[in-house]
């Protein structure tokens, strides 16, 4: 039987993930129990930094789910997850303010999310029928499909690459407009900083 040694390519990728992964669960379920001075709420907090940042007509609402919250553009709505819209802890606040940031990047014109949104069609069906196609124009030796397998990986990779300067750019935005609306202390920033670094690994 014969074996495909490029395969064994794939490990450190499926590595990296598993271990970003647990990074980011780990700094999660660390600074969501450490409480901020200010006592301030993710909801409260969000509201604040948006209307600071020319975002203040963005609603907030809360989603069910750890760890599901989003900037929906298409309704102009940021919705944080129960277990950070109401908490005042240091992963709350840090995970909010990077969502907020997304809603900034919007009101601003940012140029890279702009065609993020662009090519989120073609990434949604890519990331559906790419491995499908492939398998098939292999099994069935039609080079057409294999290659149409392969082009619809490549919109999904490329979508990736796009993601990675949006959210380092949401991040950023994220502890500046902490720093500037003196939401959290230092040492609570630091937290608010690593919670944030371990999230991006897992677009990395």
């Amino acid at each position: 039987m014969y074996f495909d040694w490029t395969i064994l390519l794939m490990l450190p990728g499926l590595l990296l993930g598993l271990w970003a992964q647990a990074r980011v669960n780990s700094a999660y379920a660390k600074y969501s129990q450490v409480g901020t001075r200010s006592g301030v709420s993710a909801e409260t907090a969000v509201s604040q930094l948006l209307r600071q940042n020319g975002a203040g007509d963005v609603a907030i609402q809360p989603v069910a789910g750890e760890l599901t919250d989003h900037f929906d553009p298409s309704s102009n709505t940021l919705r944080l997850s129960r277990g950070v819209y109401a908490s005042s802890s240091v992963a709350a606040l840090g995970i909010a303010a990077h969502e907020a940031g997304h809603a900034v990047q919007y009101a601003v014109g940012y140029s890279p999310i702009k065609l993020r949104t662009a090519i989120i069609p073609v990434t949604q069906i890519g990331s559906t029928l790419s491995w499908p196609l492939l398998l098939i124009g292999l099994v069935l030796g039609s080079e057409t499909l294999a290659m149409a397998g392969v082009l619809l990986f490549c919109a999904v990779v490329v979508f990736q690459l796009v993601t990675l300067p949006v959210e380092f750019n949401a991040s950023r935005r994220a502890m500046q407009a902490i720093e500037s609306g003196n939401l959290l202390t230092e040492e609570e920033q630091r937290g608010a900083r690593k919670t944030l670094k371990a999230a991006a690994l897992t677009y990395v």
